[in-house]
């Protein structure tokens, strides 16, 4: 029987994605016995983020520098501009490191079921960057679920009346499928093969 701390330690990697009960007491056992190179390095690597966390004012990503790493690097090409559901997909995308451009995190997805509706979005954000110019073309990046095709409908009529290109990734993603989850070959036919919305 651990104690009531360790418990709750237990507990909270368990609600951690990816980690049920076995694998968070495994996590807490390895941290226990090796408390001076992985224990005291992980207190001090969540201090510090939980310290300097925000989120961007510019993209919505999270990050501890706001803008954050992504917007301040000017390698990137800031005529494209792909819009995400969420941080994690901007993630998946950046780590595939085949997209040059920006990035816009809508927080979410609509869903009529959820009650999410487009002023719960990042969308008015997204519209005052397209309307400020400079941006040639928007990449819809939305998973391939019916909430994440419905939102990126949703915003091709939203963005219509401006002079950009508006493409979405090809439909060689799984349906039902999230980008933080794809292979970096599959992220990289769909960027390869994106196509104007009709």
């Amino acid at each position: 029987m651990a104690s009531p701390e360790i418990d709750a330690l237990t507990q909270a990697l368990s609600r951690l994605p990816g980690l049920g009960p076995r694998s968070a007491r495994r996590a807490v056992l390895h941290l226990l016995k090796k408390r001076e190179v992985a224990l005291a390095p992980l207190l001090r690597a969540l201090e510090q983020v939980n310290e300097r966390l925000s989120v961007c004012s510019n993209c919505g990503n999270v990050d501890t520098v706001d803008p954050c790493s992504v917007c301040s690097d000017t390698r990137r090409d800031d005529r494209l501009l792909c819009v995400v559901e969420e941080v994690s997909d901007l993630w998946a995308l950046d780590r595939s490191r085949l997209f040059p451009g920006r990035f816009h995190v809508l927080g979410g997805r609509l869903s009529a079921l959820e009650g999410i509706r487009p002023e719960d979005l990042g969308i008015d954000r997204l519209v005052a960057r397209i309307a400020a110019g400079g941006i040639d073309e928007v990449v819809l990046a939305m998973n391939a679920t019916l909430e994440g095709q419905t939102t990126a409908h949703y915003l091709a009529e939203r963005l219509e009346t401006y002079p950009v290109r508006i493409t979405q990734l090809a439909h060689g993603l799984p349906v039902g499928g999230e980008l933080d989850y794809l292979d970096e070959g599959t992220l990289a036919q769909a960027l390869r093969a994106r196509r104007p919305v009709s």
